[in-house]
């Protein structure tokens, strides 16, 4: 058994007008599915993480890295990734090549479990949970100005989905470093709405998206911490090891960093600062299914919790985020995007359900989820307008 194609999908989740999109860059972000075929009509799936006009380059990636796979044996995935980072990229990686690494690895996992009847869970050790559980995210989005009545209003409707776990990014305006004492004041009034609405039983976790200094985040967590927030995620950026330590053991709130870091490489020096209480790895761009089992088992004697980070659909990079979860002592929860259910569900063959906030472990051979790809011709890659940059201009606190 030969790998004898690679196609890539680039797909547009959302059902939005262009307007919309132009005013919220993020709802511009295409997914970006990987099918892997071999000369026996076996089929893999997997999906590289994106960010919004990055897409083709991404897709560019995988078709560059495929002439170096197409007539290789599927099993050898180690090999497969250690080639492309060593003699392909010559050793200097980045987030559009592990991204494009990240994806096809799966899919070489999903034709192996396929081809030897198991899920991908039993081929790294068996499982060590029946279920996987997850937080919502993407509740607050569409919104129309996410004041903390609206927020209020979208937390308690995502509950009554039956998620017990939610997670949001309450801080208005620019993503700069330094902010105003107004801009410090509403994220907190916005944390504040969220846990009244919802009550005590329901974890809110803290997205902040690197965009603090540390006095910043030092403060606000201050401020927040009497909400009892679950977590406070990459208040700094991830590759400034200094000032996020500085905030970590400042702070009485757990602080995730992770989704900005690509293989184990990056994450050492996290772990041996003990620079963050939990680790959020995405299995779309850290390497795939293999390295974030690896970076896990690395923080597993550290006492490190790992919560894989999954901004990508609700279809196979969760298919595999759940098969690397499932083997993982030191797993905590992952994410699940409810703005993208319906398409998810719409393009699945089997989609996933959460119930109760969990996710039952698929039993299926291989990642346990198929695309149905003539579902796929229904949501094409869309161009929008160049956003004009002196729209977001920043006028400092």
């Amino acid at each position: 058994m030969k790998v004898s194609a690679i196609r890539t999908f680039l797909v547009y989740p959302y059902s939005v007008s262009s307007n919309l999109a132009k005013s919220r860059p993020w709802l511009r972000k295409h997914w970006l599915l990987i099918k892997v075929q071999t000369d026996d009509g076996a089929v893999g799936w997997g999906e590289a993480y994106t960010q919004a006009g990055r897409e083709k380059s991404i897709a560019q990636h995988v078709a560059n890295i495929s002439s170096y796979l197409i007539g290789s044996d599927p099993f050898h995935i180690r090999h497969f990734t250690r080639v492309v980072y060593e003699d392909v990229l010559g050793k200097r990686g980045a987030m559009d090549a592990f991204c494009a690494i990240s994806g096809v690895e799966q899919a070489l996992w999903d034709i192996i479990g396929k081809r030897l009847g198991a899920p991908v869970y039993n081929l790294l050790g068996g499982p060590c949970r029946k279920r996987i559980k997850v937080y919502a995210n993407g509740w607050s989005y569409g919104g129309i100005n996410n004041e903390p009545e609206e927020l209020a209003k979208k937390a308690l409707q995502t509950v009554k989905m039956g998620f017990t776990a939610l997670k949001f990014d309450p801080f208005p305006g620019p993503w700069r470093s330094f902010i105003s004492r107004a801009d410090e004041e509403s994220a907190v009034y916005n944390v504040q709405a969220v846990r009244e609405a919802v009550g005590p039983d329901i974890d809110i976790l803290i997205e902040v998206h690197r965009r603090l200094a540390p006095m910043h985040a030092i403060r606000l967590a201050s401020m927040m911490e009497k909400f009892a927030p679950f977590w406070y995620e990459e208040p700094v950026p991830a590759d400034n090891i200094d000032a996020l330590t500085e905030v970590k053991h400042a702070i009485r709130i757990p602080v995730v960093t992770g989704e900005t870091l690509y293989t184990k490489s990056a994450f050492r020096v996290v772990l041996e600062r003990r620079a963050a209480d939990i680790l959020n790895p995405d299995v779309a761009s850290c390497g795939g299914i293999l390295e974030l089992t690896e970076i896990a088992a690395m923080a597993e004697p550290y006492y490190i919790a790992i919560s894989p980070h999954n901004y990508n659909s609700t279809t196979i990079a969760l298919a595999a985020t759940i098969q690397a979860a499932a083997v993982m002592p030191n797993f905590l929860i992952t994410e699940y995007f409810v703005n993208f259910m319906e398409t998810g569900n719409t393009i699945s063959v089997n989609p996933f359900k959460v119930e109760g906030g969990y996710i039952a472990l698929p039993t299926e051979p291989g990642l346990g989820l198929e695309i149905d790809e003539a579902a796929l011709e229904n949501y094409p890659f869309r161009d929008f307008p160049q956003v004009n940059l002196r729209d977001y201009a920043d006028e400092g606190p």
